[in-house]
């Protein structure tokens, strides 16, 4: 079958060998796919000279065989899948096992995938296929980091520097869907207005505004952070003492200078967020269910242009999510 892998330090198209399902395990035919900046990253990570790992982490699509002591799913059944691998229970941490769909296992940009019955769900009817297959990494990510790390309530204040990215649009809509005060920040004014129409948020700032100033009668309880060294003082500059910083990626440098003194005289929580657990994914499905939220997507690409489709997350101009959509469907 046909796939989209990363192979001898590139991307490009292959043809992969279609497995059969083992012991509690299902084949799907994909419809949908979704792009994460992780597929991004691979290529600088994971050395790949004589080898070939098919890419993409999020998916949605048909139940097509299924393996061994299977009964939750027959054939015919329309699913989603749940990128994080052997993390079943709401813990502090992952599991040592914890694995993300795609690279070093078969990811979700081919035809189809084989994938452990107990991460799959059903799909919420309300959801197309292209919101579906881009939803559960980055509404996952979302979910943890405002949620059970965060500890977000209603009437609270949630500061997110960057209105652009996949989760950040979901922990924006999530955040509104309580009743929380939403603050978030793009580069430009343009893309402030176009994303306050679609997600409601209540008041965004430049990027390369003095925060501090602009920000200088909130009180932030909460803020959520993914941009990384480039803006993590500044946010911390403008939680209030006492209040929490959740960090769950870092699209800028790695490192960056902390005054720690500063830090422990505020009182503040600074905690780690990565992905989720399957409580936490189908504690998701019911809320946004619940809430009938749905994935804001930017561009949709057929599976054979999917080089442009990279390339236009390579240029960071997109709000929402990148989806693609295979040929069959």
């Amino acid at each position: 079958m046909k796939a989209y892998v990363l192979k001898d330090g590139s991307y490009q198209f292959d043809t992969v060998e279609k497995q059969a399902p083992r012991k509690r395990e299902v084949v799907i035919e994909l419809i949908a796919s979704g792009l994460n900046h992780r597929d991004l990253k691979l290529v600088e990570r994971v050395p790949s000279e004589g080898k070939k790992f098919v890419l993409g982490s999020d998916g949605a699509g048909i139940i097509k065989e299924v393996g061994e002591g299977v009964e939750e799913f027959k054939i015919g059944d329309t699913v989603m899948i749940n990128a994080g691998l052997n993390w079943y229970d709401n813990t502090s941490a992952p599991p040592k096992d914890f694995e993300i769909v795609g690279v070093p296992f078969a990811g979700t940009l081919a035809e189809e995938i084989v994938m452990p019955v107990d991460f799959v769900a059903k799909k919420p009817s309300y959801l197309s296929w292209e919101e579906a297959g881009v939803m559960s990494l980055a509404g996952l990510t979302g979910y943890r980091a405002l949620f059970t790390q965060g500890q977000l309530k209603k009437d609270m204040t949630l500061f997110i520097p960057g209105v652009g990215s996949g989760v950040n649009s979901f922990i924006i809509q999530m955040a509104k869907a309580i009743g929380a005060r939403v603050i978030t920040t793009s580069r430009t004014q343009e893309k402030l207005d176009h994303a306050k129409e679609l997600l409601g948020f209540d008041r965004g700032i430049l990027t390369d505004s003095n925060w501090r100033d602009q920000l200088k009668n909130e009180t932030i309880d909460l803020v959520i952070e993914s941009v990384g060294g480039l803006t993590f003082n500044r946010s911390l500059e403008v939680l209030r003492k006492g209040g929490t910083i959740v960090i769950f990626g870092s699209s800028t440098d790695d490192v960056t200078e902390l005054n720690l003194r500063s830090f422990f005289y505020g009182q503040y929580t600074l905690k780690g967020s990565t992905m989720g657990s399957r409580e936490e994914y189908l504690s998701l499905l019911a809320f946004i269910e619940q809430h009938q939220i749905k994935p804001i997507i930017d561009q949709v690409y057929p599976f054979e242009q999917i080089k442009d489709a990279f390339q236009y997350l390579r240029n960071q101009q997109q709000l929402g999510k990148i989806a693609i959509r295979f040929p069959k469907s």
